[in-house]
């Protein structure tokens, strides 16, 4: 039997050894911990990481973020993982994400009901050698834009992320929504991880990185009004995105998108990613709950 132990600073090379070999399901987690560290004081991508241990080598982990998003990579020892980390970070659960049979299966150890569940999706992963990447033309001749955007742009930005998160993610329009998407995107400019394709000078699409490191970059939040959909737009401001982050010596991309949404998988695939034959998970609650 293994050690069941949270993670302390110092431990970071040791868990960056085990995630790397699941390196496409692990992004969340690799991304927190490179940004913040293996403390946790309830800060922006802080969480705590409870870890299985055995001959000294971690073999499994689990973690719990201060946004209440509990994240597993344990192809063993899942339900130890989980239920430790629960307890120890004392947070509301929120959400869980991962392989996506892990994630089915943290459902079940945690007793998630199915009323208490908004979204649950196994999403099709995909990976691009940046090498690989295919530029669409409306980028190369001038046609369109990608960049990052201005500070003019942002009040609309946060209008995009609140309704990608109702279409996408079966949330529910609120103010408190709206405030908390006008923030998000406040963060990203600051950050510099969002970027926005511009066509006769107006914002036509919408990207973000949503983890990163400083080889690899996983795409997320793409948003095309639907009124601009079908003019190839997601796919340029996707490879623009990511032509931004070639220039910065990353060399792979990563992205899930739902099985259901052939239109994205056509546009991923036109610029060069190809699906890993692995599926990501992402379940999230209508109200955080308690862990049991």
């Amino acid at each position: 039997m293994p050690t069941i132990q949270t993670l302390k600073p110092g431990d970071e090379e040791a868990l960056e050894e085990f995630l790397v070999q699941h390196a496409s399901t692990s992004m969340f987690l690799r991304s927190n911990s490179h940004a913040a560290g293996l403390q946790d004081h309830g800060e922006r991508f802080q969480g705590t990481y409870v870890a299985a241990i055995d001959s000294g080598q971690i073999i499994a982990v689990a973690a719990h973020y201060w946004n209440g998003m509990l994240i597993p990579q344990a192809p063993v020892y899942l339900e130890e993982v989980v239920k430790a980390a629960v307890t120890q970070s004392g947070r509301m659960i929120s959400g869980i994400s991962g392989s996506a049979n892990q994630v089915e299966a943290t459902r079940d150890i945690l007793g998630l009901l199915e009323t208490q569940i908004c979204l649950s999706e196994r999403e099709i992963l995909f990976s691009l050698s940046l090498s690989n990447l295919n530029i669409p033309g409306a980028l190369t001749n001038g046609e369109v834009l990608c960049r990052l955007p201005k500070s003019s742009e942002l009040q609309l930005l946060g209008d995009w992320c609140a309704a990608f998160c109702i279409e996408a993610l079966g949330q529910t329009k609120t103010p408190k929504l709206l405030s908390e998407c006008q923030q998000t995107v406040q963060r990203r400019q600051a950050d510099k991880v969002h970027f926005c394709l511009i066509k006769q000078q107006k914002p036509v699409s919408y990207c973000t990185f949503n983890a990163q490191l400083p080889d690899i970059v996983q795409i997320g939040g793409v948003w095309t009004p639907p009124k601009k959909r079908g003019n190839g737009y997601a796919k340029c401001v996707v490879a623009g995105a990511l032509l931004h982050a070639r220039s910065t010596g990353v060399t792979q991309a990563i992205l899930f998108t739902p099985k259901n949404n052939i239109a994205a998988q056509s546009a991923y695939q036109a610029i060069g990613f190809v699906p890993t034959g692995e599926e990501y998970g992402l379940l999230l609650l209508h109200d955080a709950v308690a862990g049991r």
